[in-house]
């Protein structure tokens, strides 16, 4: 049986990481931050939860190094 891609909508994105929408926002526009752009449908916010914790793992690496 393949593994089915689970999809996250942005609410649950933010309560994720118990952040606003604007804040949300402001990291999806942060270049610098990389974090995983949403595939749009109607009008709606949806990321790949294997991107996000991709994501996580990035960043926790980046602190390691800077520690």
């Amino acid at each position: 049986m393949a593994d089915k891609e689970v999809y996250l909508t942005a609410p649950q994105v933010c309560q994720r990481y118990n952040i606003s929408d604007m804040s949300l926002w402001r990291w999806l526009n942060n270049p610098a931050l990389g974090f995983p752009q949403p595939l749009k449908i109607n009008r709606r916010r949806y990321f790949r939860e294997a991107e996000l914790i991709e994501w996580e793992r990035r960043q926790a690496a980046a602190r390691q190094e800077a520690a």
